[in-house]
């Protein structure tokens, strides 16, 4: 018996408590919730209109709103920086500052509780509100990539798969606390995601790389379930577009979604106590070391001492420092640790850098203008919100399959994932020439194919960017990959799409006689509308793919070989330094950052 005896059964009920609590299988549970809450970018088409015409304006300013948005969403270098010498706790509670702050501004704007803004001060409040979205990925995903090293396809395909479904289920959120009140939205994803990451904030840190037999099983345990998710989802959203829901409804749908989103945590609770099972075990049949512990790794070139004597262990590495200009051009064979310098200097990331602009910036076009292109394509209101749905779980769906399958296509089949980024991009041009050429209800198939193609492009860039460069200095390397992302933006959203939307409603105000007032939104109906604009985007995303195609043949050869082969041998002396130091390991670990933090404040 696991439990025996009243005080014995506490104190064992207690230990297992701190154990799922402090696991790492619980820390990821955390950045499940942490994900599924930060997808508001993705949600503007959903109370684009409500500032459009709250604050009178036309569809050029609205883009560039819609500009600042992804810059501030994708612009995560601050928080990179930030994470490289603060724990992740720092990096989320400054996120959860950023996301109340910005969305709060939007809304008191929004609702007239404040005086009508000027442009720019929207700008920046939906920009530090975005903002927050780059603070909870660096804080939640790049830890958990760092935490488990050899599954990151998986890992990213999974987590950056919950923000894509944070629309869908944020938005049943919404239906059931305000029903259709698109402007309370707004308040809502001020608040909601703060709260989370605030709840977290002690959960998700860094800790030892201790790769358990049966990891990939749990990770795909966890695939499952979110997979059940987003079906019920999509059945929810079919449902709701053939039958009206009243608030009663949505409370019942959103209490199910919620039940689905909690599932995890089951799985973490099993793994936590088989682990907290083998532990105790384990205690039992060995008495704790109390030698000097000698480890002679492969590496002559590294010397690892594990020493216990004065209860905690020591890993020494002797290298010798270089200065960081020194070597700017001189970069490691690719799978090193590169330094920041080196991989922002490479043409391979400049390659990456241009492949993203140009698929990137089509398909968040097409999401950020889903509100105009239902008005102005004759597709009832209420659709508008089935199109946003519909992004967000085709947006999960094509993380999580770019994340999984590339993970085995590229370790049973040594499939590149920089050629899976390339067929990427072609299938998304389907999507751009079904908006262009207004094939009729082509604009749910167009959301479809978008959606996924563009949730599909994230994990695939980020895996390659931590694959070519390296884990060093990820937490920079991967916010510098998603500026990429915001430029594309600006040139496809407004200098492309604003202005030729709002060039075609002039014309046909012109033509109907009509002159616009002072403060009224800009309008525009029918397909002329986004037809060249979308005919354009296509040509450019071939582009890119064009450059994928480029980065496929620099690193043939890099994806042929074991990449991960690095993995496996840095983490026997942490298995190692584990067996010595038992469960306590990773709490000293927390301590550990919070002791660095404070030096160097």
């Amino acid at each position: 018996m696991v439990f025996a005896g009243s005080g014995g059964g506490l104190t064992n009920m207690k230990s297992l408590t701190v154990q799922v609590l402090t696991g790492r299988w619980f820390m990821v549970f955390a950045s499940f919730l942490i994900m599924s809450a930060s997808g508001a970018t993705y949600m503007f088409a959903l109370y684009s209109d409500d500032i459009k015409s709250s604050l009178g304006y036309d569809q050029t300013t609205l883009n560039l709103l819609s500009f600042f948005k992804d810059l501030g969403g994708n612009v995560g270098v601050l928080s990179g920086l930030i994470n490289e010498v603060a724990p992740p706790w720092v990096v989320l509670s400054m996120g959860a500052v950023l996301n109340f702050f910005g969305y709060f501004m939007i809304w008191l704007s929004v609702t007239k509780r404040i005086s009508k803004p000027q442009v720019w001060q929207m700008c920046l409040y939906i920009c530090v509100g975005a903002n927050s979205q780059a603070f909870a990925n660096t804080g939640a995903l790049v830890t958990c990539v760092k935490n488990f090293p050899e599954s990151r396809g998986v890992v990213l395909g999974i987590l950056k798969g919950f923000v894509g479904l944070s629309g869908a289920i944020t938005t049943q959120i919404y239906h059931a606390v305000y029903e259709n009140d698109s402007k309370s939205l707004i308040l809502l994803i001020g608040w909601l995601p703060a709260a989370i990451s605030f709840i977290f904030l002690r959960t998700i840190r860094i800790m030892k790389v201790v790769r358990q037999p049966n990891e990939l099983k749990v990770f795909y345990s966890f695939l499952y379930i979110s997979l059940g998710l987003a079906g019920f989802l999509m059945i929810i959203i079919i449902v709701e577009k053939q039958f009206q829901f009243v608030r009663s409804e949505y409370i019942g749908s959103a209490a199910a979604v919620l039940v689905l989103l909690f599932l995890p945590l089951a799985v973490v609770i099993k793994e936590e106590y088989d682990i907290w099972k083998s532990n105790k075990q384990g205690n039992v049949m060995n008495e704790p070391p109390t030698t000097h512990l000698k480890i002679i790794t492969e590496n002559p070139n590294e010397k690892l001492d594990l020493s216990v004597t004065s209860g905690q262990p020591t890993i020494q590495k002797q290298k010798q420092e270089v200065s960081c200009f020194e070597n700017v051009f001189r970069p490691p064979e690719r799978g090193e640790d590169f330094t920041i310098l080196q991989a922002l200097f490479s043409v391979d990331m400049l390659i990456l850098f241009l492949t993203t602009i140009c698929g990137a910036g089509g398909t968040l076009t097409a999401i950020d203008n889903l509100g105009q292109l239902g008005t102005s394509l004759g597709y009832p209101t209420r659709s508008i919100s089935t199109f946003v749905s519909l992004v967000s779980i085709w947006n999960y769906l094509g993380r999580v399959v770019a994340g999984v399958v590339s993970e085995i296509f590229l370790t049973k089949y040594k499939f590149p994932r920089p050629l899976m980024l390339t067929f990427i991009l072609l299938l998304s041009c389907v999507g751009h020439l079904l908006i262009a050429f207004d094939v009729p209800n082509g604009l749910y198939l167009a959301s479809v194919i978008i959606g996924f193609c563009f949730g599909a492009q994230w994990p695939l860039l980020f895996a390659i960017i931590s694959e070519v460069f390296g884990l060093k200095y990820y937490s920079t390397l991967y916010n510098f990959g998603s500026v990429a992302s915001p430029i594309g933006s600006y040139i496809m959203n407004v200098r492309v799409a604003g202005y030729l939307y709002d060039k075609e409603a002039n014309k046909q105000l012109i033509v109907a006689g009509l002159v616009r007032k002072a403060g009224e939104d800009l309008i525009c109906n029918g397909a002329e509308c986004f037809k060249p604009a979308f005919v354009i985007i296509t040509a450019v995303t071939v582009i890119g793919a064009l450059f994928s195609i480029v980065l496929v043949l620099r690193t043939r050869k890099f994806y042929r070989s074991d990449i991960y082969r690095k993995f496996r041998e840095d983490v026997k002396p942490a298995e190692m330094e584990m067996a010595v130091t038992g469960n306590g390991a990773e709490l000293s670990d927390t301590k550990g950052e919070d002791r660095r933090w404070k030096r160097m404040t």
